[in-house]
Order: structure tokens, then sequence, then C-alpha cells
């Protein structure tokens, strides 16, 4: 037994001998080059519609892969072809994402440490003036959607209503679903301190057990809350109250404290802060 360690072993220094004999300095710096342009665009392909594509082509592959191990030719020679063409696919597929990927890269700043403090201080300010326009709204019963976007992009859902890309103030917030505004039957959504977009339409629920006095807003409120990991804000036009969807949920008749709680909580605090800390609690139960 301990032979076959041993032997083990030294074949394993001997391969990693013969990598550091062939293996250069620019070669990891290659790899490393191309791992950093292909997170970079990967990273601005997940708030569009281009992430299914990209499963489309993974597919492809997969497909391609399976059929050459079972030697179907004819499926082969077909998705062989197809495959030919693949790099001018994917540069004409992906032109705009392409594009933006040269010009974030031109406009990193030196800033980039104190960045994510003033976004949470942002955020904050964001969330209690939503917290306050909802308030004002259930006074007057009227009627609200406001989706928190997170890390599941909402692009595909924003294209659907009118871009505004301003600060998310009160007073703009109240403005967009006062009763006589062409923009108040639609949702608002909020990416960071900042409305992305407002009469935007969302997917109704198919959930049947969600309660029948709740209509259209509530429905597409929870629909888009199953479809993503937004947190939506809502405002009852026929009661005021107050509600929150979550994954699917629906939280109902929330007052202000509650409802600060809540959005500190899932929209202020990152998901892998809060994954941590159930680490940790279940290691001390441990």
């Amino acid at each position: 037994m301990e032979d076959t360690l041993r032997d083990i072993l030294n074949q394993v220094i001997g391969v990693l001998l013969s990598l550091r004999q062939t293996i250069r300095i620019w070669d990891v710096v290659d790899i490393l080059i191309i791992a950093f342009l292909i997170y970079r665009m990967l990273s601005i392909m997940q708030k569009t519609s281009a992430s299914s594509v990209i499963k489309g082509l993974l597919l492809i592959l997969g497909v391609a892969w399976i059929a050459n191990i079972l030697n179907m030719n004819i499926l082969t020679y077909l998705l062989r072809q197809i495959l030919q063409l693949g790099t001018l696919v994917v540069v004409i597929l992906f032109q705009p994402e392409i594009r933006k990927l040269f010009e974030r890269m031109g406009t990193t700043k030196l800033d980039s440490l104190f960045r994510k403090r003033r976004r949470y201080e942002s955020v904050e300010v964001t969330i209690q003036n939503v917290i306050d326009s909802c308030t004002a709204m259930s006074k007057t019963k009227t009627g609200a959607l406001i989706v928190f976007e997170r890390k599941v992009g909402l692009n595909d859902y924003a294209a659907t209503g009118v871009s505004i890309d301003a600060h998310a103030s009160c007073e703009l917030i109240q403005s967009v679903f006062y009763d006589n505004s062409p923009m108040h039957d639609g949702a608002l959504i909020i990416r960071e301190d900042r409305i992305l977009a407002a009469a935007c339409m969302l997917p109704l629920s198919t959930n049947y057990g969600i309660s029948k006095e709740l209509g259209m807003r509530h429905r597409a409120g929870v629909g888009i809350s199953e479809r993503s990991d937004a947190v939506v804000v809502l405002v009852s036009e026929q009661t005021g109250n107050i509600s929150v969807a979550i994954d699917g949920m629906l939280k109902r008749e929330l007052d202000n404290d509650t409802l600060k709680k809540l959005l500190i909580n899932e929209v202020l605090i990152p998901n892998d802060s809060k994954e941590e800390k159930r680490r940790s609690k279940a290691k001390r139960k441990e």
C-alpha cells in the first residue's frame, strides 16, 4: 500500500515538474486575461436576454458531443457545419454586449474602493424614499407596484415600459403612480438607487392560492417574484394596505417598521453576506 501511494506521489510530482518546465509565466497571464474577458462578458449578458442564447449554444455543443460519441453521422455532420460558423454567429448575436464590454473596460475609475460604501448609503436612502412614498400613497389609496432588482437582471421587463434612469426621489415615485399619470398602471423598476423604468408589464402569477380579493397588480407583483429574485412592494388601491412579494410569497398589511426591516434585509444586505451568516449560525449549533 505504501509503495503504491509513493508511486502515485512520484507520478504527480513528475507531472508538476514537467508542467513547470513547459508552462511559461506568459501562458498563465494569457489564461488569466481570457478568463477575465469571459467573466466580464458573462456579467454583462446576465442582465439581458443574451443569457438564453448562450444556453442554446451550449445545448448545441452538448448535442454535438453526444452525437459524436454515439456515431450519429448525419446529425454530427449537420451540427459540425453549424459550429464552423460559430465565431461569426457569436460576433453578430453579441455585438451590443461586446461593445459594452470594451466601453466598461475603458471607464474604470480609481475610486472603486469607496464605491461599495457609497452604493449602500444611496440604496438605503432609496429604500426610505420608497417607504415614505408608499406611506403617502397608502393614505390616499393610490395603487403602486415597485420592483427592486437584485442579482437577476430585469432589462427585458424594463424594455416594455418607459425608460427613466433617474434618482428615486419621493416626488418622482408618487408622480408616476398619480391617478392622472399615463404610467400609473404599470410597474416601476428600481436598480440600486435609480429608477430604471416605469409603466412596465410584468408576468402574472399562476398561483391559484392567491386570494381572489387581490387584483392584477398583486398577481403581477407575485409573478415577477416567482420568475426572479426581485423584491416587490405593492400598495392596494382598494384598501391602501402595503404588501411585499418575495420568492412567490406575499406578505400583506405591513407597517412602516416591518417594511423597512424587510427591505433593508432583502435589498440592502447582499445575499452572500446573509448566506455567510446562516452558515456561521449552523456551525455554532453544531
